[in-house]
């Protein structure tokens, strides 16, 4: 049975076809309507959620299916301690699909050995999250044309951001891509990241200032430090407000600059720039839906089969 914990779960030209099947989503939304009556996705989400879990619900109504589930473990019977396997096996009597999100790296693989419908991995702490990857590279490919021949800014927190490991591990199989990491010392890309960077011979660098390389950007891919990843409180108010756009640090930035965010955000891009045109952090929000719509289709269709 067919699931997706991780990007590298797909081929380059089934994300492609994913990209596709959104766009003709987007154009032709009536085509789609029916095509999940009477199929039930599933929302385990053992880790409060907003949009993650509202774009799935969104993407399963307006394909005709119907949605149960829960938004936290305190409202499952986690919080009885119910294991995850046992939730899974429930859970898989009742619906077609799954869409998990849990705090533990792993959680979610470790679903599918139980699993008896396919799993979809909504993020598992700060190891994974490829629905808002392909969500990113939908976006990409909208804004920019291409998913190829540019240079991506990842700024803010990339030791503990899932968002940033998952999209730098989809957009290495893309030719001419290369990535700028700002970040404060504490929080820089992992190192296995930027070994896999230097096996594949992929274009990489390290910096601390935002406003020194916003000319060569052709995406700045902002991110919140995340208050709960940190074990000392200390540590995080000290490092929250390093990095904060505004229209300011964006006059040298291309004209064609593509602005995203996962959000939620904090403070690290201002109000201000929301109205900017370069700024499709809300776009990306939308995208998320049509993507886990084609995501959805993809694995029932094949579950069917």
């Amino acid at each position: 049975m067919r699931h997706l914990i991780d990007t590298v779960d797909l081929t380059t030209a089934e994300i492609d076809e994913l990209i596709a099947v959104a766009g003709d989503i987007i154009e032709n939304p009536k085509k789609y309507r029916d095509v999940m009556r009477y199929k039930k996705l599933a929302t385990l989400f053992f880790e409060p959620s907003t949009r993650t879990r509202l774009s799935f619900e969104a993407a399963m109504y307006e394909l005709g299916g119907n949605v149960l589930g829960f938004s936290s473990a305190d409202s499952s019977s986690a919080a009885k301690g119910e294991s995850v396997g046992d939730t899974i096996r429930t859970v898989s009597c009742y619906a077609d699909i799954i869409a998990m999100r849990h705090p533990k790296e792993g959680a979610p693989k470790a679903a599918t050995r139980v699993a008896g419908v396919p799993i979809i991995n909504a993020g598992d702490g700060g190891h994974n999250h490829p629905t808002q990857t392909l969500t990113d590279l939908l976006t990409i490919m909208r804004e920019k044309g291409r998913l190829n021949d540019m240079v991506i800014g990842l700024c803010g927190d990339l030791k503990f951001g899932r968002t940033v490991h998952s999209l730098v591990n989809a957009m290495v199989r893309y030719e001419g891509i290369t990535f700028i990491f700002i970040s404060p010392n504490e929080l820089k890309m992992p190192d296995y990241v930027k070994d896999m960077l230097d096996v594949q011979g992929i274009a990489y660098r390290e910096v601390t200032s935002l406003e020194n390389v916003m000319p060569e950007l052709d995406v700045l891919y902002m991110t919140r430090v995340q208050k709960e990843r940190f074990f000392n409180e200390a540590d995080y108010v000290r490092l929250k407000d390093t990095y904060i756009l505004d229209p300011k640090k964006l006059e040298t930035a291309k004209k064609d600059l593509a602005i995203m965010h996962p959000l939620p955000r904090v403070n690290e891009i201002s109000t201000k720039v929301d109205d900017d045109p370069r700024a499709c952090y809300f776009r990306q929000v939308l995208n998320g839906k049509f993507i886990r719509m084609a995501l959805i289709l993809k694995l029932m269709k094949e579950a069917d089969a």
